[in-house]
């Protein structure tokens, strides 16, 4: 703190924005192509509400932050590449947007989806 400054107050950012975060940095990310929740009675409430955090969950733990994301992989990718990538996008997005540091990113693969191929 310089000299003359004075704390005015704090910044209080909602986990439902770091799930917003979180979510776009997923969806981005190659080779997902949906979220989904982690039980069905959770995703018939977020089918008729559009939810645009859901699939994700999130945790403040003291100073660091966890990441629970349950993700729809594209039939035909590596998943364990898939699942890797968007670990590291979803840390790097959310910490850069927030400066707070995420000590973890769990990625459960929900389901495959095989995309048309007409």
């Amino acid at each position: 703190m310089t000299p003359g400054s004075e704390v005015q107050g704090q910044i209080l950012i909602s986990p439902k924005a770091i799930a917003t975060i979180a979510a776009q940095s997923a969806l981005e990310s190659y080779g997902v192509v949906g979220m989904t929740s982690d039980n069905i009675f959770d995703e018939l409430a977020i089918q008729l509400d559009l939810d645009p955090h859901h699939g994700v969950e999130v945790k403040q733990i003291g100073d660091t932050i966890q990441i629970n994301l349950f993700i729809v992989i594209e039939y035909g990718t590596r998943i364990s590449s898939v699942a890797k990538s968007v670990a590291n996008t979803v840390r790097y997005h959310v910490e850069n947007a927030i400066g707070m540091p995420v000590s973890a990113v769990n990625v459960h693969v929900q389901d495959l989806r095989v995309s048309n191929t007409d």
